[in-house]
Order: C-alpha cells, then structure tokens, then sequence
C-alpha cells in the first residue's frame, strides 16, 4: 500500500454490512407496521427456496474489553441468564406468529456479548426451544463465537451435539503490553487449549480473530502472534484495523490517547507484514479483512461467487431474510432493516408484554435497493457492474466521475460499465464502495460517525 494514497483515502468510511449504513436509515418512513409487512413478504418469497439467518445477541461479559465496540452487559451475576434467554424465546414466538408457518432454518450465529458466558445447560436450553418451532435447513451452519478463556470443554460437546460446527475465537495479539493495554489477557496456551478441544469436539472450522492498529501495539507484535496463529493452523482468519471509535457510549476506549495508537506507517507495515504472512501460508484473502485456507467454506464461496456479507459479516450461505434476536440485534428482511432496543431491562419488559422489541428501522427504496447490490458485489466479489441499474442517470454518472480518480490511482479497472477491483485497490474496497453510497454523498455528517477506513 503506497502511503500518498493511504494519506488521501483514509477518511472516516462505513464497514458496509448493511447499505443504507445505520446512521442514515430513514425512521421517518419506518413503522412496524411496515418492518412486519416486509418480513411477512420476505418469509413468503424465500423460506422454501432458501431458509432464514438467525443471529442472536448474547450481550453478557464477565469483564471489559476495552477495544470493543459491541453491544455489552458488564457483569459477574449468571442469574441474568434464564431470564434474558425466556424473553429471547418470547421473542422468537413473536417471529414465529408473524410468519405463521414453521421456518426453515438455514444458518444460525449466537454473537455477543460472550456467548459463553452463558452455561452449556442454558444454551442447549436456549438452541432446543428456537428449533422446537422450525425445521433445520438441508445444508445449515450453526455458529458461535468463543471466548478462549472460558469456551470448556462442555460448551464445545454441548454446542456440537446440537449441530454447530464453526466456532470464531476472539484471539487480538498475543503480546503482553497489548494484551494488558485492552484488557484481555489470554496467553497463547488458551487459545491453542480452545482450539485443539473445539476440533476433537467435532468442529469443522475454527476461525480466529487477530486485530492490528491496536494500543502499543508493532509490527513484531504482529509477526509474534501471527507465527503463533499458523502454528494453530485456524481454517478462518479475521485480520481487523481496529476501529477507534472513542465517541460511542459505552466501548471503553476513552482510556486510549490518539498518540497510544500506532502511526499510520507502522499501521501500513503491520497490515502488509501480517498479509504477507497468511498468504505465505496457504490463506487466501477473502473480500476485506478475511482469510481463509482452500478447504473452507468462505474460500469456496468466494471461488463460486456465492459469499454474502450481512450484519454477521462475511458468509458462505445467503439468505434473503435474516432475523436478530436479543438486545441491539439488526433483522433484514432483504427489504427493510429493523434494530432492537439496546437496554436489557426494556428489551425483557416489551417482550413480557408481547411488543416487538424494534425501536428503528429502515425501508429501502428501488434506489437503495439497487446501490445495496453494487456495494454487496463490491465487498464480496470486488467487481460489480452497472448493467440494469435502478438508479437516476445523473447519479449514474455521479458514482463514476468518483471513481475515475480511483481508476487514475490504480484502484479499480474501469470496461464499459464493469468496476473491478486491483490488487492494489483491496485495501481500499471501503473508499470504492463509498463512491456508490449516495445517502453519505447527499448528507456529509457534522461529527464523524465512523472508523478509518485505511
């Protein structure tokens, strides 16, 4: 990556799991009425053909982790656990009355939070009453993500037994000073621990996720604990910038000075060290921020043009309709977004009452519709073209005098009305899909809303 242009293109810029990005959904065309018409709509077209996602937020932490941008509950107290899980299933029967046939169930992710911070017990418990109320989809993926301090042994066997076969584990770097800067200490005896059982265990894919541009943090650092990782040989790696986003309530980062962060050279050399050294080991990169070695699903996907990218992130099965579950968790109907209440205790009290706990939302129009789809075969394909589009002459024209600088810079190839993406631009797929985001385009915020996109 040439600095002059990692100093020109490092801007503020959406991570595009959903296009319109959240801070531009229109709440003012929302209603439930509407979300619950789409999803209805959604379930008709596609639960047959294809199943539904179902991502469930576990939102419960035991401690900290003060790069974390997630939706958490700090505590120590597990008595929050059958309590929270009851309203998910409450929850979840609202879904199924509005879809009034059994769902089909093609993927499914518990995310968090700590999803093991919850009992083996209580997650059979949980798993057994959504599928008491759906069928499991011929070929389905049940998936969690795992703390390796305290994924046992029991979580594993338990989480198999019920049919998940892929567990991500939150790994960041294995340096002390790093480790202690954001609070997650885990030496590498853990993770190698973890990942070991969750394979005996009969876990087909262990991914681990690693993060650079983090507090204190090197290039050594980088090359210390990516020789680590490949001695552990995960089939999936997430290889993050790590988002400063010290304005959002909540995350923990205000603990961080801008000067604690690497520069942007030293954050260049860790970004193309660890590359290098994952492609050196037999990972192919995989859309942004992911590698994965030939046999796994992601690397398959992504040689058959099938990967999908939703709020869970990168994804060997597509479905048209996702449903999110618990506290903050985000449902797409393919046609509307709809995002749940962030508080525990509202989140319990409208579920107690029968209420569908989604406090905002968005319905996309022909033009968001059309735009989603460039982004989406952007982040995941890195090409797209402008064939059938659904958008205005003009904004046509508009979205292509932005990326002919980009194509000058060497970023994309530009045939006709085909964009592809170069080598030398996929650290740049952000800023390339941005050129497409007219919401942004139109309403340029006051205050920064996002990471860097470099």
């Amino acid at each position: 990556m040439n600095q002059n242009l990692i100093s020109k293109y490092n801007v503020p810029g959406p991570r595009y799991t959903s296009y319109p990005t959240v801070p531009y959904w229109n709440d003012q065309t929302f209603s439930l009425k509407a979300y619950t018409a789409s999803l209805r709509k959604s379930f008709r077209e596609s639960n047959e053909s294809e199943g539904i996602s179902l991502y469930i937020h576990l939102p419960f932490c035991e401690s900290l982790c003060t790069f974390c941008g997630c939706n958490k509950r700090i505590t120590r107290q597990h008595s929050v656990e059958v309590p929270y899980l009851q309203s998910l299933l409450k929850e979840w029967k609202l879904y199924l009355d509005i879809f009034g046939k059994r769902p089909v169930i093609s993927e499914l992710h518990l995310g968090g939070g700590t999803p093991t911070f919850f009992s083996p017990e209580n997650l059979q418990r949980l798993i057994d009453g959504i599928f008491s109320n759906a069928r499991r989809g011929r070929r389905m993926e049940l998936s969690f993500e795992g703390h390796p301090n305290n994924t046992t042994m029991a979580h594993l066997e338990t989480l198999a037994s019920l049919g998940f076969s892929r567990v991500s584990y939150g790994v960041q770097d294995y340096n002390a000073t790093v480790q202690q800067a954001i609070h997650r200490i885990q030496p590498f005896e853990n993770v190698q621990k973890a990942t070991l059982q969750a394979r005996e265990a009969g876990f087909i894919s262990v991914g681990h996720d690693l993060i650079f541009g983090l507090p204190f943090q090197k290039t050594e650092h980088i090359e210390k604990t990516i020789e680590q990782t490949i001695q552990l040989r995960p089939d999936r790696i997430a290889f993050y910038s790590y988002a400063h986003t010290p304005w959002l309530k909540g995350n923990g980062q205000r603990g961080f000075k801008e000067t604690d962060l690497p520069s942007a050279e030293e954050k260049k050399r860790q970004y193309e060290t660890g590359k290098k050294m994952l492609l050196a080991n037999e990972y192919l990169e995989i859309g942004m921020d992911h590698f994965a070695l030939k046999s796994d699903s992601l690397s398959k996907a992504m040689n058959s043009k099938t990967l999908h990218r939703n709020f869970m992130g990168y994804t060997s099965s597509k479905t048209q309709l996702m449903v999110g579950l618990g506290v903050s968790a985000i449902g797409d109907s393919w046609y509307a977004f709809g995002q749940n209440v962030k508080g525990v205790e509202e989140y319990e009290a409208l579920v107690n009452q029968g209420i569908l706990p989604v406090f905002r939302g968005h319905i996309l129009n022909e033009e968001d519709q059309s735009l989603r789809k460039h982004i989406l075969e952007l982040m995941c394909d890195l090409e797209t073209n402008l064939e059938n589009t659904r958008i205005s002459a003009e904004e046509e024209q508009a979205i292509l005098d932005s990326l002919s600088e980009m194509e000058s810079d060497g970023l994309i190839f530009l045939s006709d009305r085909k964009i592809q993406v170069t080598e030398k631009g996929r650290g740049f797929v952000r800023n390339i899909a941005m050129a497409f985001d007219l919401r942004l385009k139109r309403n340029r915020p006051e205050q920064r809303l996002f990471s860097m996109t470099v």
